[in-house]
């Protein structure tokens, strides 16, 4: 799978949990658990609840997703 293959939507943070790992409400109502990405986590960028983030999804697991910016 390449980079052209992912879903990229925009949600808000719902609840964080252990791990670095977040509940996510994307466009629709739908809730899926999404992790920080490597440059986030190297980067030491702080997510909250309540902040908006851009996500990538791969189209094979709808339930699950990568957080790869966070925005003010």
């Amino acid at each position: 799978m390449s980079k052209d293959d992912v879903i990229e939507t925009e949600g808000v943070v719902i609840e964080a949990m252990p791990g670095a790992t977040f509940k996510v409400q994307i466009a629709g109502g739908h809730i899926i658990t999404a992790y920080l990405s490597g440059k986030l986590w190297k980067n030491y960028i702080h997510v909250y609840e309540g902040d908006t983030v851009k996500l990538e999804m791969s189209p094979y697991d709808l339930t699950r997703g990568r957080i790869i910016w966070r925005s003010k």
